[in-house]
């Protein structure tokens, strides 16, 4: 039969933990540091290293999304705001969500202000707009959401990755989508006793790859069984969108470990 794994939900939980890291900001003392020492390091280090750090309290995306409505509202469409712009995509506001937010804005703050945010933020989300469009697309050729930017675990994958929570209940899972070519790195879910994960293929085509063994191609209905330590990878055919729904399977002293990424050598001779 063949196999497959997803990240599991106890596993998102506690890599999402671990993602949220230490903001560093060194623009303050790039740019002030000798002429006014004390505002560079209250940026760098208390507005940047303390405020924008407390993920536990509000997330980044959260966080840029007051900021860009305070900016536009005060009229601030200067570099600042097309830092926090950019800081906005990338913590996961998309070209659609972007438009909407700025929209919501002209009604409170007034329609010239909107206007020069949207000049700003259509040169930030420019290149998205094909994106964006495929996704909508792939949305519909199936009934589980494509969800929201998996950001937390974006240094874990190549490419732009989604995450769809399904069900919190009973039995927990999620819908992971991923773009064209992307892939997560080489990983291994450890387990002492039971573990692993048992993986459905919801839409698109995909690879699925055992150390060792040659790929395995990923289609809509397969059904993939996963035992825990074995060390794989997983993702999109280059031409295809590719969705799964991916269950946990219970097991004694469960943990995951991330490795290095899967090469472009590597997943170019997939489609060889």
């Amino acid at each position: 039969m063949k196999r497959i794994i997803l990240i599991s939900v106890f596993s998102l939980i506690t890599f999402h933990i671990m993602a949220q890291k230490k903001i560093i900001q060194t623009a303050g003392r790039d740019q002030l540091g000798e002429f006014a020492p004390k505002f560079a390091e209250l940026n760098d280090d208390v507005l940047f290293g303390e405020v924008w750090s407390r993920n536990d309290k509000l997330g980044l995306r959260d966080r840029s999304l007051v900021t860009i409505t305070s900016l536009i509202s005060q009229g601030m469409t200067d570099s600042s705001l097309t830092y926090h712009l950019q800081s906005a995509k990338n913590n996961g506001i998309t070209r659609t969500e972007i438009a909407e937010i700025i929209t919501h804005i002209a009604f409170y703050a007034g329609w010239p202000k909107a206007w020069a945010a949207f000049r700003l933020a259509k040169d930030i989300w420019t290149e998205n707009t094909a994106g964006d469009d495929a996704k909508a697309t792939f949305q519909r050729e199936m009934i589980f959401p494509v969800g929201e930017p998996n950001t937390a675990y974006a240094k874990y994958f190549t490419g732009n990755s989604y995450l769809a929570r399904i069900s919190t209940e009973q039995i927990l899972f999620s819908n992971v989508t991923f773009e064209p070519r992307c892939r997560n790195n080489w990983h291994i879910h450890h387990a002492t006793k039971g573990g692993g994960q048992m993986l459905v293929g919801v839409a698109g085509r995909g690879w699925y790859q055992e150390e060792g063994k040659p790929a395995e191609e990923i289609l809509p209905g397969t059904v993939i069984h996963i035992p825990a330590n074995v060390k794989h990878w997983h993702g999109a055919a280059t031409d295809s969108w590719f969705a799964h729904l991916a269950f946990e399977i219970p097991g004694e002293n469960a943990s995951n470990e991330w490795l290095e990424p899967v090469t472009d050598e590597e997943y170019d001779r997939l489609e060889k």
